[in-house]
């Protein structure tokens, strides 16, 4: 089940609904799994159209694609991913949210270790040279606004602007991210390990690393057959556990996680020994569907 609220970052979702094309999408994979062509015979419609309502919805979590080698060829096979969404609507009565909210730069990480593929750029240029991790330590990463590494991880210290007195309930972390191919894929799945003050929180598996279009808001200068965007993930650690897009994936609380300090660590990670070794790619503003840098809330009372 997908649980969603007002918050913008569920605009894909709404947006993959607001069409009556896809809602018969929905309708017709809900009784049996279909292949792209098939769904365009029973819509009436040409399989281009189908393809990009297709996309809409995968890229919301609404269905999911696989290829399927079958009669001697091979087709992109939709299924639906979910079967319910709930969607929360604030109450009057809940009265305003207490939250301090902070925009982090990709480029403002304070660790990190990773391995090629890899890269940072700026929204003007690139920052070094492809492939060569040194330049992750270049001044001028502190103006990047993707990065991308085929394993390890990069790190950012996050202020504590809480007072004495005020116990945060809920943290939340929203990013535009994906896999990290040599090139684009979109079948590239990667394993990518998410952790706050040295506790791992969840893992998520990114489906793949998009090129198939240009992202909303790349530079011009950006080059066609590279990362173009990723998918925006709102992660949620609170009292029952931790959420990814409403979805649990740990049962890591807020208060499994030490707090109590000045500042707090967030960690992205791809493992050498996960299961897909498929790289991380990072976009903040001025790259990709979203024109965001990393967003971190706390809500207290």
């Amino acid at each position: 089940m997908i649980k969603a609220n007002t918050d913008i970052a569920w605009l894909p979702l709404y947006e993959a609904l607001a069409s009556s094309v896809r809602l018969s999408i929905i309708d017709l994979l809900a009784v049996n799994p279909m292949n792209v062509k098939e769904l365009a015979e029973a819509l009436g419609l040409s399989s281009a159209i189908v393809t990009m309502h297709i996309r809409k919805l995968e890229k919301a979590g609404i269905i999911q694609t696989k290829m399927v080698r079958k009669q001697g060829g091979t087709h992109k096979i939709c299924t639906l991913s979910e079967h319910e969404i709930q969607i929360d609507i604030p109450h009057p009565a809940q009265g305003a949210v207490k939250m301090h909210e902070t925009s982090i730069p990709v480029g403002h990480y304070t660790e990190y270790e990773v391995y090629p593929t890899c890269g940072i750029a700026s929204r003007e240029k690139m920052i070094g040279q492809f492939d060569d991790p040194r330049f992750f330590l270049e001044p001028e990463r502190m103006n990047a606004g993707i990065l991308w590494f085929g394993k390890g991880y990069v790190e950012y210290k996050i202020p504590n602007y809480l007072l004495p007195g005020q116990r945060p309930s809920a943290l939340e972390l929203v990013m535009e991210i994906g896999s990290e191919a040599p090139g684009v894929n979109e079948n590239w799945p990667s394993d990518i390990e998410f952790s706050l003050n040295g506790v791992s929180i969840g893992i998520w598996t990114s489906p793949g690393d998009y090129g198939d279009e240009r992202g909303k808001f790349s530079p011009a200068w950006w080059r066609l057959d590279v990362n173009q965007y990723g998918l925006l993930k709102v992660i949620r650690v609170q009292e029952d556990g931790t959420f990814i897009d409403g979805q649990k994936v740990s049962d890591v609380s807020i208060d499994d996680i030490e707090l109590d300090r000045n500042h707090w660590t967030f960690r992205l990670a791809v493992n050498e020994d996960a299961e897909h070794v498929g790289g991380l790619t990072l976009y903040g503003k001025g790259f990709g569907n979203y024109n965001q840098d990393m967003i971190f809330r706390v809500y207290y009372e």
